[in-house]
């Protein structure tokens, strides 16, 4: 490890049920204000949840001709509108700003093309194998968002999906901040996106009884760690990041945004979906982090919390920090993004990131809405119902997967 390939972020880009740009998708998270209501891309009305965090008024021609966009899956769609506002953003567009050799690419999904898959399987029953898309691979597989990336803007380094589930936004912004420390690049576009909501994604999650069932009041029905959680609420959407080597951000004279100090990684080892309940993958993950960044747990201002509104999440996240923070995790305060966007599955960490990044630079901490009834188990300060100006140096960003996979990242102020 080359201590002295510091990291930064030189660039962000969000597509969500709270806005296509950041500065909307901020404004609206320190509003308290929430992007669920009725699923409207089908009708859900079978469906024991029937509410989601769809993107209304994304507008894919603005990056690629219809016909082109045809060719890819709308969890691609997503990314690349993500990823063009972040690029936009660092000025990575300005002929020279970088070397393509030297510029890569990981972004992941954690369930892909699904609408693709299900449309396909759909023809193939109904209308046999010879009227099959040749393009359902292409569009299925995960790897194509960063691939697709990659083609259009030009970076031919290192390229690669992670999937882990609701980790995978924060796994591969964390790759990517070592592909940096290590000297495979010197420029990582890095983050999750996800297009989760269709019938059959919809259908799975509701037999595991992970989702909220708050149908008559969606806006209230994520509600990480109050004592009435009754599950999830899926969202669909992308959060990529830029990640440059601070020596050729100030080459250049980019505006960095914050700097990446830290990442801890884990796995339970324990259940395909549920957390183990001692919670010692995720506090593991979290004490890696801050033995990377050199950090005490007192040296933590803010925590964005995975906080899923699940029973068990929110109940081994708790413990879990805890366990990582010590007698600081009461002090510290804790919020959870997914109370207004809901879960994003692969994306989640992407977005989290970025909310801890405008964090550092606005001086404000967003709430945790819905938070009514305290639970006993979760008894740590999650910013309830209203935002604080808070003045915070470093954020931690932490995120959980089925299968156990656990991530941590560390965010310090650029001053």
């Amino acid at each position: 490890m080359n201590e002295e390939r510091r990291v930064v972020i030189t660039g962000t880009g969000v597509v969500s049920c709270l806005g296509c740009d950041v500065s909307a998708f901020w404004s609206d998270l320190l509003a308290g204000k929430s992007g669920i209501g009725p699923i409207t891309k089908y009708d859900a009305s079978q469906f024991r949840s029937r509410i989601g965090g769809e993107v209304k008024g994304f507008d894919i021609t603005k990056y690629m001709t219809p016909k082109d966009a045809r060719r890819f899956d709308l969890f691609c769609h997503y990314a690349v509108g993500a990823a063009d506002q972040a690029v936009k953003q660092a000025g990575l567009k300005t002929p020279g700003s970088f070397s393509p050799a030297r510029a890569g690419v990981v972004v992941g999904s954690g369930v892909g093309g699904m609408a693709t898959m299900e449309l396909q399987a759909q023809i193939l029953r109904e209308r046999g194998p010879s009227r099959s898309s040749p393009l359902t691979v292409p569009m299925m597989i995960i790897d194509m968002a960063p691939g697709l990336l990659s083609m259009l803007h030009g970076f031919k380094g290192p390229n690669m999906a992670i999937v882990s589930a609701c980790a995978t936004g924060s796994h591969s912004i964390g790759e990517g901040y070592w592909m940096i420390r290590r000297g495979d690049a010197d420029v990582m576009l890095a983050g999750g996106t996800e297009a989760c909501i269709v019938p059959l994604g919809l259908t799975g999650f509701c037999a595991m009884k992970a989702l909220s069932e708050r149908n008559a009041e969606p806006t209230r029905a994520s509600r990480p760690f109050d004592k009435d959680r009754d599950g999830f609420v899926p969202a669909e959407g992308a959060g990529v990041l830029v990640l440059e080597l601070l020596d050729h951000a100030k080459a250049r004279g980019a505006e960095i945004l914050a700097e990446i100090v830290g990442y801890g990684l884990s796995g339970d080892a324990h259940h395909i979906t549920a957390p183990d309940p001692e919670a010692e993958g995720p506090a593991t993950a979290i004490r890696n982090a801050l033995k990377m960044a050199h950090m005490a747990p007192e040296d933590i201002d803010y925590v964005n919390a995975h906080g899923t509104s699940t029973q068990l999440n929110d109940k081994t996240e708790t413990l879990a920090l805890k366990k990582a923070l010590g007698p600081h995790a009461y002090k510290v305060p804790i919020s959870s993004t997914k109370s207004m966007v809901g879960h994003g599955l692969g994306a989640a960490g992407g977005m989290e990131s970025i909310v801890c990044v405008q964090s550092l630079r606005s001086g404000a901490v967003h709430a945790t809405i819905n938070y009514e009834t305290p639970d006993p188990d979760c008894d740590l300060d999650y910013v309830p119902n209203t935002a604080r100006e808070l003045k915070i140096r470093t954020a931690l960003n932490t995120n959980l997967g089925f299968g156990g996979h656990n991530a941590a990242l560390i965010f310090r102020k650029w001053e």
